[in-house]
């Protein structure tokens, strides 16, 4: 089921009235008229809603006699809701766009000829700096704290606290051994 399916058939199921409806046909399928009496509401009003119930494919409707039954469409219903959330997004192309340009935006920011001109306050955009100073280490490598330091101190002479922070961040994890980068950075 495509999003915009999806979003439709989610408007369409947010009204109490094609809600019933749709409980009432999964006894069996009815008529106009029968839904009108079993709901206490007009036959144009039951016709209105089975309309818009039509259109996206959650009712069908066959003759038989003198009466257009309708029916429920199972295939509908049968899709599950994690499947309509993993569903490729339409924005998802222009939601990745506004992460890059915002994630430059802070970038160009913060640094400077290369240098981080001081640490971000704001959680989501210093987690954006440290990203960037990660690059500079070789993922698999292990450091000696030396080196670590020596490789931040190229963008900011409080490498303490920046070590520290991509400590906490999970971007490098250390032991007995030294430190090595842990985190698969995004993609720029």
């Amino acid at each position: 089921m495509t999003e915009e399916n999806a979003i439709k058939l989610f408007k369409c199921l947010a009204d109490k009235s094609r809600l019933q409806i749709l409980k009432s046909l999964t006894l069996e399928d009815m008529y106009v008229e029968r839904l009108a009496e079993r709901l206490n509401l007009t036959p144009a009003t039951i016709s209105f809603h089975l309309r818009k119930l039509s259109e996206i494919d959650a009712v069908t409707s066959y003759k038989t006699q003198y009466y257009t039954m309708y029916s429920l469409c199972q295939d509908t219903f049968a899709v599950k809701i994690l499947d309509i959330l993993r569903e490729q997004s339409d924005e998802a192309d222009l939601q990745a766009k506004r992460e890059q340009a915002y994630r430059q935006k802070v970038i160009d920011a913060f640094f400077e000829y290369g240098k981080l001109k001081s640490i971000p306050a704001q959680r989501k955009k210093e987690r954006i700096v440290l990203e960037e100073i990660a690059k500079a280490f070789d993922p698999g490598r292990i450091y000696t704290e030396r080196e670590v330091n020596i490789i931040i101190a190229d963008y900011n002479d409080d490498f303490c606290t920046i070590r520290r922070d991509m400590i906490s961040e999970k971007l490098m994890e250390r032991d007995e051994r030294g430190y090595w980068r842990t985190e698969v950075l995004p993609k720029c």
